[in-house]
């Protein structure tokens, strides 16, 4: 990210026009509450951002499909109560053909209309080699194409800005975007990503191969700095060594870890958009003060 002092940013973000943050397009994701205190910090999380008229709240789909039931009654409850847009998540791991098409036609008995795509993980866990069900799709690409066979929905898939862990290259990993791309997908999300030059060469390589669909930043505020970095080395994100520092010592002092969080994700969307970027994906992990934050940050109030 750049040096630019954070004192400047609100006075950059103030310069824009009306039309630069009418395009602006925001969107939330969540993951499925597993006990009743939990879905009472999801709901409240979600009455804070549904006023910041996102495009969609998106909602994960555990491994292996541990979570489609309640994923499916949160996206159905999530437009009925609060007139949010919502997709739901779905993956072809560890499931025929048949079994997936079923969860598609329950999204459409429940009026959900909008699908994350994700060719998901094995249930050991992220990283762990993929094998498709024998009857099963073989990719995220076939599932998109499936899914457009079932009925007409707005799907959304991942890519990832350091390129997939198990891509055996940037032509093939670049290829396999293009193919969902093809396959009837209306955007491309992105893993979480903290350099923001490692997003901007990714679009770069994606428009150089064709692919015009919206590439949206996925933006992943650090409620938690050692799960975050945890769970980074698993996925393929890099943690550069200045946000590192950053944190260091922080395991202790929540409210200086907190600050420094904020200042670090208001650093990257606001470098974002001076680039140019418009539209922005946030990993909520179901807490809804950073984001939130982030949101005014980029101009959008609460209607």
């Amino acid at each position: 990210m750049s040096d630019t002092p954070i004192s400047s940013q609100p006075e950059r973000l103030s310069r824009q026009s009306d039309y630069e943050l009418e395009k602006l397009q925001l969107s939330f994701e969540f993951f499925p509450p597993k006990n009743d205190k939990m879905e009472e910090r999801f709901w409240v999380a979600m009455d804070k951002l549904a006023p910041m008229s996102p495009r969609f709240v998106s909602v994960t789909y555990g491994a292996g499909g541990t979570t489609r039931d309640r994923t499916t009654k949160i996206v159905s409850r999530i437009e009925k109560d609060t007139g949010v847009n919502a997709a739901a998540h779905l993956t072809c791991v560890g499931a025929s053909k048949e079994e997936v098409g079923d969860v598609i036609r329950g999204y459409q008995e429940a009026e959900i209309s909008r699908i994350v795509a994700l060719r998901g993980d094995p249930p050991e866990g992220v990283g762990m080699p993929f094998q498709p069900h024998p009857q099963g799709y073989k990719n995220a690409a076939e599932l998109v194409a499936g899914i457009q066979e079932i009925g007409d929905f707005d799907i959304s898939v991942a890519c990832y800005p350091e390129m997939h862990p198990q891509s055996p290259d940037w032509h093939g990993d670049i290829e396999n975007l293009k193919r969902k791309i093809d396959a009837g997908a209306s955007r491309a999300i992105t893993q979480m990503f903290f350099d923001n030059s490692d997003y901007l060469r990714f679009v770069d390589r994606a428009r150089n191969a064709g692919i015009h669909a919206p590439i949206v930043a996925g933006i992943q505020p650090i409620h938690n700095f050692t799960q975050v970095a945890n769970f980074a080395k698993r996925c393929g994100t890099s943690i550069p060594a200045w946000l590192a520092d950053r944190f260091e010592g922080l395991e202790d002092d929540p409210e200086t870890h907190a600050l420094v969080a904020a200042a670090v994700a208001a650093e990257q969307v606001t470098e974002l958009v001076d680039r140019g970027v418009t539209e922005f994906h946030f990993y909520t992990m179901n807490r809804s003060s950073l984001v939130f934050a982030l949101a005014r940050l980029l101009g959008r109030r609460p209607a």
